[in-house]
């Protein structure tokens, strides 16, 4: 083994590392936070971070070009559904009336949604 395979290794696992814990910080946001449109975020800001750091982890450990491009192809599809994950949970959130207007700044959505509150 060479010593860029030692220090990829230990990067790697340093990358696991700090990725799990972000993955850990938005668990405790989810438990923690008092409603939907915060555990919404909780749910998706850190997850997405703690996935891009955890697979580049892997990536790391792994080197080969067949593993790079499966853990690509898990980026992509992770970035492209968590956004639309958490859009449509806060949307649902939103027409059953269980966000609270409190939590609003801005109702872009008042007079859109017929059934809110019903």
């Amino acid at each position: 083994m060479t010593a860029w395979h030692e220090v990829a290794d230990l990067a790697g696992a340093a990358l696991l590392l700090l990725g799990a814990l972000v993955c850990l910080t938005g668990v405790i946001g989810l438990l923690r936070l008092p409603d939907v449109l915060a555990r919404s975020s909780a749910a998706t800001n850190p997850q997405t971070l703690g996935i891009l750091l955890i697979t580049a982890g892997v990536a790391l450990r792994l080197r080969s070009w067949a593993d790079l491009g499966t853990l690509a192809l898990v980026v992509f599809f992770h970035l492209l559904t968590n956004p639309v994950a958490a859009h449509l949970v806060a949307r649902v959130a939103y027409r059953t009336g269980q966000t609270g207007d409190c939590a609003l700044l801005f109702d872009e959505l008042a007079g859109s949604e017929p059934d809110r509150r019903n």
